[in-house]
């Protein structure tokens, strides 16, 4: 051909089909087969071309971006050099697409020949939002931040409690939503949005209140059931996380006196109103004149009252929860490098086998990722605590290490329980096991287990039976070790500060009952630290080496394979994490 550009041209338009499948079309192999032509050809470019007959033939390929493929945008774009027309044609381009509603058309055109800063974001994004196509919009604002922070406070804007959808609606006729996309737009799941876009374009939350003041009323509502409704936390828990939740923020310390007026006692609710001064005309009924009752004495927010916490937990516990069978001085806290060395050599030996568990504060109405706060490492007659917030330990070379040739050690058998995400907390916490990835040895998730024997139990495929008690139904590690034991986790402090300092002995019996090791460190490192917060420390740890041993002495009974490092994981290769 004398004109090649002009025929591939001729050839696209004369045989256009919209084809929306990915299935090979006439147009697709004519465009192939040109570009594997035009490499060996170079001569066919708009470059020897008059200005008037380059321009004409860019328009009718801009023509042809409208109903073909989108796999033609690219091959398109080169050839035809469309990005090196004048912005008005590019723009009026994007215009002609929106109003034939060709909006994902649109916005690639837009990011294909960089467009973001000439265009309104809203009137190239909010259709597609509409449509449940984020993702796409997350493509218009990547390489722009000034964008991403627009994109995410419009979606804030949307998690207002007065927000009207339909008065949204109303300025885009064209947009036809089913029900499946209208559902989509709710606060609910607008607010993650929001959250994983803050994160992942690290905007500041204080430009996001209205997802933050949403997420933070959600977490004080769960908090009230998990404490008074469910009765699975302390109060000092309740506490705890509650008053670091509403600090300084009026509209949550209102809801929560509602809350406690619906949940707890007219009493208690007078109490946190008056330790927070609010307005009488903000008060729910009855809590005004309960202040003007009470004295002052009265009105005093005490700490929450109990028999001193002892490392033997009470009779009724011993009997329903399953127990740390070690003395507290076999519990070694470890803060300095020097213990973190003791620990190192009572750990990294052949043949051990260690149960492994991190705790980090739950994140009720947080945005940033959670950081490790305890590592608890458990063998049959220790149990080492290596404390993370510690700044002599937390971040030093000689700890990463430790727990990276642990990690990687093929020779030494490493128990745990959902590991994925306390080795995500961990990365987050030290970018070195990011930038340096490290090779998994040894390690068995008894999660996968766990789920190997439910599928047993369920197809009664002659395994041996399980009792599980009356009482609240378990899930997760309790209900594993009810199974194969008898008897849940006490899990009361599951959902504890594991910030504060000092622990109380609750939480150090908790941490404890998971993990254990062998070392010389002796229980008086623990001294600054309250008796009650060690004992849960160390029970979700140990549990899982009395749960290993059970189950591997005789695995067949169990339904189970004779190596249980061969169940593989309920997910695909595929979607595995790294």
């Amino acid at each position: 051909m004398q004109e090649p550009l002009a025929g591939l041209l001729g050839f696209l338009q004369h045989c256009l089909t919209v084809q929306k499948g990915k299935f090979t079309t006439l147009n697709q192999f004519i465009l192939t087969e040109f570009m594997r032509w035009r490499t060996n050809n170079p001569q066919a470019s708009l470059n020897g071309l008059r200005e008037e007959e380059r321009l004409r033939l860019q328009q009718k390929a801009l023509g042809l971006l409208t109903d073909s493929h989108p796999g033609y945008m690219d091959p398109l774009l080169e050839i035809y050099q469309l990005s090196s027309l004048k912005r008005p044609l590019l723009l009026e381009h994007v215009d002609f697409l929106h109003a034939y509603c060709c909006f994902k058309e649109a916005l690639v055109f837009s990011v294909k020949v960089e467009l973001q800063k000439d265009l309104d974001m809203e009137k190239v994004c909010v259709p597609l939002i509409l449509l449940d196509k984020l993702s796409l919009v997350e493509l218009y604002v990547r390489e722009h931040p000034d964008l991403q922070q627009r994109l995410v406070k419009l979606l804030d804007s949307w998690c207002k409690p007065n927000f009207n959808i339909q008065a949204l609606l109303s300025q885009y006729p064209n947009v036809v939503l089913s029900k499946h996309q209208t559902d989509q737009i709710q606060p609910k799941l607008l607010s993650k949005h929001v959250f994983r876009l803050m994160e992942k374009f690290c905007i500041d939350p204080g430009l996001c209140s209205n997802s933050v003041y949403k997420r933070k009323l959600d977490s004080l509502r769960f908090l009230m059931y998990k404490t008074f409704g469910e009765k699975s936390m302390s109060e000092e828990n309740w506490r705890d996380h509650v008053q670091a939740m509403i600090e300084g923020n009026t509209e949550l310390q209102v809801q929560l006196v509602q809350l406690l007026v619906k949940h707890c006692s007219l009493k208690t609710a007078a109490q946190w109103a008056a330790h927070y001064n609010l307005p009488r005309n903000r008060l729910s009924l009855g809590v005004w004149d309960k202040i003007q009752s009470l004295s002052p004495k009265q009105l005093e927010m005490r700490a929450v009252s109990g028999p001193p916490e002892s490392w033997t937990p009470l009779q009724p516990d011993q009997q329903k929860y399953y127990q740390l069978p070690l003395p507290r001085e076999t519990v070694h806290f470890v803060e300095t490098l020097d213990e973190v060395e003791q620990c190192r050599e009572a750990v990294l030996k052949p043949g051990c086998v260690v149960g492994m568990d991190m705790e980090w504060r739950a994140g009720f109405g947080t945005v940033s990722s959670q950081h490790v706060a305890l590592i608890q490492l458990a063998v049959q007659d220790r149990v080492f605590l290596l404390d993370l917030c510690a700044h002599a330990i937390s971040h030093h070379s000689s700890t990463v290490n430790f727990i990276r040739a642990l990690l990687s050690d093929k020779n030494i058998l490493k128990l745990g329980y959902g590991m994925s995400g306390d080795l995500r907390s961990l990365v987050s916490m030290w970018p070195e096991l990011r930038e340096e990835p490290m090779k998994m040895e040894g390690v068995l998730d008894l999660l996968h287990v766990h789920q190997e024997l439910q599928r047993c139990w369920l197809g009664n495929k002659g395994c041996r039976s399980v009792k599980v008690s009356e009482g609240p139904a378990e899930k997760g590690l309790s209900l594993l070790v009810q199974q194969v034991l008898g008897k849940p986790l006490n899990k009361t402090e599951q959902l504890s500060n594991w910030e504060r300092r000092p622990l109380r002995t609750s939480q150090l019996r908790y941490a404890g009952n998971t993990q254990f090791m062998s070392s010389g460190m002796a229980f008086s490192n623990l001294v600054s630290f309250s008796f009650c917060d060690y004992f849960f420390l160390v029970t979700d740890a140990y549990c899982l080496l009395d749960v290993y041993l059970i189950l591997s002495r005789d695995p067949k009974a169990f339904g189970l394979p004779e190596d249980l490092r061969s169940i593989p994981s309920a997910l695909s290769p595929t979607s595995q994490e790294p």
